[in-house]
């Protein structure tokens, strides 16, 4: 069992990759993240889980790709 977490943007910078895999699923995004680094996530970061963006609170399955990046502004 296992799930994909991807990184965008600063996050990508600052953490030191762009993707990476957990072999044991997390049971919340939350603990997706806790599981790729030791780093504080900022408090605006926003997730998605398979391409729909979800809270921090969503469970995860196996085979789930799971996406933190900082929110996107245009101007």
């Amino acid at each position: 069992m296992s799930i994909t977490v991807r990184l965008f943007a600063s996050l990508r910078e600052r953490i030191g990759f762009d993707e990476t895999r957990v072999d044991e699923t997390p049971a919340t995004v939350a603990e997706a993240w806790q599981r790729v680094t030791d780093i504080e996530r900022p408090s605006n970061t926003l997730a998605a889980v398979n391409h729909e963006y979800v809270d921090l609170d969503h469970p995860l399955a196996d085979g789930d790709e799971v996406a933190f990046f900082p929110p996107v502004t245009g101007g």
